[in-house]
């Protein structure tokens, strides 16, 4: 009789340990889907070190020398050098 109800016991708890592996908090449904949110934000965060590694390698540009400084102003802003003529070719 007591070895039964052990035995009865011990399947009871396997069912509702397996019942959390498949169904619960944890289970194989739940890891996958956050394992593909995981490769998602290492993607997000591997775009975001590109472009602050791309800012930083402009910041010391900007801060080493004067020729950057010139190639921005002519390119984004339109200046030129006295004496300079800008010629726009349209396409």
């Amino acid at each position: 009789m007591k070895g039964r109800l052990v035995t009865a016991l011990l399947i009871g708890l396997l069912a509702v340990v397996q019942a959390q592996l498949w169904l619960g908090r944890g289970s194989v449904g739940d890891v996958a889907q956050m394992q593909q949110k995981l490769d998602e934000q290492k993607a997000r965060n591997a775009a975001a070190q590109q472009a602050n590694e791309q800012l930083a390698a402009e910041v010391r540009d900007l801060q080493e020398g004067l020729e950057i400084v010139e190639e921005k102003a002519r390119a984004e802003l339109g200046m030129v050098r006295p004496n300079e003529v800008l010629v726009q070719i349209a396409k």
